[in-house]
């Protein structure tokens, strides 16, 4: 099937709109044309997707790229134009292509297949689990477009259950990137990983979080990006930046706060949370997530065996988000920075 690469963005005065799809610019203006183009392409999670698994196959004969009709949405057209004999366009068939992932890794090879994250971590949650878990292939499947970023397609396109469901699944390792720089190094300790693994992006205007691609990445351990004594926020994927620019206010309000960045979300690095209730006075979880089953309940899961610490869960409540560009949607939620700094202000605020 032939795929065409789309045209260049037009040229704008500043080519960083991580504040117009996030909502956190002073003049921000809600419309959806202003929050999806001009962000330079590597500074996208999605789209340094195709060149960073390009750059691993040619050293490495085992890897292997497919998607369902995306291939422009998720940039895998840049590891066709490379390795065009290793790239498969299944259409709009995400199960199946999930199950042939399967076939092919038992087969020795690694294939990595991408498709929106409703679309895999959602329709395809079966085969992920019985064609790709329970029989340990080493499939990648990546989920991006996650949360509501997806904004005006829908309910049918957001994914806000998929960590519900996936973390779930025994001998899956769950991912969550929060920019470039974090993929390149979840794809490249990917490869060698045991087992079957969901890796979950954003929709590619995530703002950057880690300035160069972080040497030490391990799955299963969370990392610490500031250190506080008031308040722990633990969050992933698309909040980190939010969290990290919530503390920084915070921080000039007088309140200190540790951020830990809990990127894999299953095996869970439980130690970081029982060291963040041992030693910050409340923890609170931020995610573009429902609220219910997903890091927020993970982390709940590890409190409930230790003495008491102040702890909320912050992100979607349990409903159907309403349709509409996603930079609205984040503040609607308050899973901007200022609304991740104003939830952190009320829940220290609470009553003893």
């Amino acid at each position: 099937m032939g795929v065409q690469v789309p045209p260049t963005a037009p040229e704008t005065e500043s080519q960083d709109q991580a504040d117009f799809f996030r909502g956190t610019g002073a003049d921000v203006k809600l419309k959806e044309a202003r929050s999806v183009q001009g962000t330079p392409a590597a500074a996208m999670p999605a789209f340094i997707l195709g060149e960073e698994l390009a750059n691993l196959a040619d050293h490495d004969p085992r890897i292997t790229v497919m998607t369902a009709d995306l291939a422009s949405a998720n940039r895998t057209l840049d590891f066709k134009a490379r390795h065009p004999d290793r790239f498969i366009d299944f259409g709009i068939a995400e199960r199946n292509m999930v199950t042939a992932a399967a076939g092919m890794a038992s087969c020795g090879l690694i294939p990595y297949a991408a498709t929106f994250a409703s679309f895999c971590g959602l329709l395809a949650a079966v085969q992920i689990r019985t064609d790709c878990a329970y029989p340990r292939m080493k499939v990648r499947v990546v989920g991006h477009h996650s949360g509501f970023s997806m904004g005006f397609y829908g309910t049918s396109h957001h994914a806000l259950e998929d960590l519900g469901f996936l973390r779930t699944v025994a001998e899956l390792t769950v991912v969550c990137a929060a920019d470039a720089n974090q993929l390149r190094a979840i794809l490249r300790a990917s490869v060698d990983h045991p087992g079957a693994m969901y890796i979950r992006l954003g929709r590619g205007r995530d703002p950057e979080v880690y300035a160069a691609v972080p040497e030490e990445f391990r799955f299963g351990v969370a990392a610490t990006l500031r250190e506080g004594t008031d308040l722990t926020i633990i969050t992933t994927g698309s909040q980190v930046r939010a969290s990290l620019d919530a503390a920084a206010v915070l921080e000039g309000e007088g309140v200190s706060v540790r951020v830990v960045d809990m990127h894999t979300i299953s095996p869970l690095d439980r130690q970081a949370v029982r060291r963040a209730a041992a030693e910050t006075k409340a923890i609170l979880t931020v995610e573009e997530h429902n609220i219910t089953g997903g890091l927020g309940s993970a982390v709940a899961e590890v409190l409930v065996d230790l003495p008491r610490v102040p702890f909320r869960r912050h992100g979607v409540p349990d409903e159907y988000v309403p349709v509409g560009p996603p930079a609205s949607l984040y503040a609607h939620y308050r899973l901007d920075a200022a609304g991740v700094a104003s939830v952190a202000r009320e829940f220290l605020a609470r009553p003893a």
